[in-house]
């Protein structure tokens, strides 16, 4: 277990490394929809990553958000996005990161979060608790969905979808302290494992913007679901994500 998240912190590292040098430094951006953007940096910095990897595990499979790798006989597939936060990167908006968790038979169970603006590397394996560098962390204590501060996001579809997630902002708005939408998930979720948010949600995230933060706030003791409460999967398209405490709170919003 070691292993792994020494690879997963490794190949966050130096792909994060690449994203930092090259902040910038575009050569050339491509809409994979409306909004949806992909650049030259999202590409070489999922390279880099996969290749840290193989080089250690090399008949691993791997779940990207830019490349599709040939599919392997491994129960062990490595969740990447070499890149969550690529629009804030474009414009120089400082919140972005490098994500890779490793699944075995779709359990996560070693993952790493990395943010090279502030250089800090958000860690966990499955068990042994999570870290930010190498400080132990927790959840927040806030008990009352009042006194919290939650985070959330919007699809690339919000200007087309019927559901997507305005509804939501605005209740907890009104039954929140305050809400912020900084454009990043795997950030937002690694806050929340952290005690800098009291909590998180958001709709259609994607395996690689959830994996690694998933594993993180759970082993910082909080808890990961649906919106209805319900057992939570990186392939679900709610993702509800609290410290625990005013996790039945957030459920009575948006059931």
């Amino acid at each position: 277990m070691a292993d792994f998240k020494k690879v997963a912190i490794d190949a966050a590292l130096k792909a994060g490394a690449y994203v930092s040098k090259n902040t910038g430094k575009i050569k050339n951006v491509r809409y994979k929809g409306e909004i949806n953007i992909v650049t030259n940096v999202d590409k070489k910095a999922e390279k880099i990553a996969v290749g840290a990897i193989r080089r250690v595990f090399p008949g691993h499979n791997f779940l990207c958000e830019e490349g599709k790798y040939a599919k392997k006989n491994s129960n062990f597939t490595w969740i990447i996005d070499p890149l969550d936060g690529t629009t804030n990167y474009l414009h120089g908006f400082p919140f972005f990161c490098v994500s890779v968790a490793l699944a075995d038979r779709g359990s996560v169970i070693a993952g790493a979060v990395y943010d090279p603006i502030r250089c800090e590397l958000f860690h966990a394996e499955r068990g042994r608790g999570a870290f930010l560098n190498k400080k132990k962390i927790h959840v927040s204590k806030a008990k009352n969905l009042k006194k919290s501060l939650l985070a959330t996001g919007f699809a690339y579809n919000v200007k087309r979808a019927r559901k997507n997630n305005v509804d939501n902002f605005v209740k907890f708005m009104k039954s929140a302290q305050a809400v912020r939408r900084a454009g990043a998930a795997a950030l937002d979720l690694c806050y929340v494992a952290c005690g800098r948010l009291d909590g998180f949600w958001e709709l259609f995230l994607k395996p690689w913007d959830t994996a690694a933060g998933l594993l993180i706030i759970e082993e910082a003791g909080g808890k990961v679901t649906r919106f209805d409460g319900t057992r939570y999967s990186v392939s679900d398209k709610e993702t509800l994500a609290s410290n625990s405490k005013i996790h039945s709170q957030m459920v009575a919003n948006l059931v």
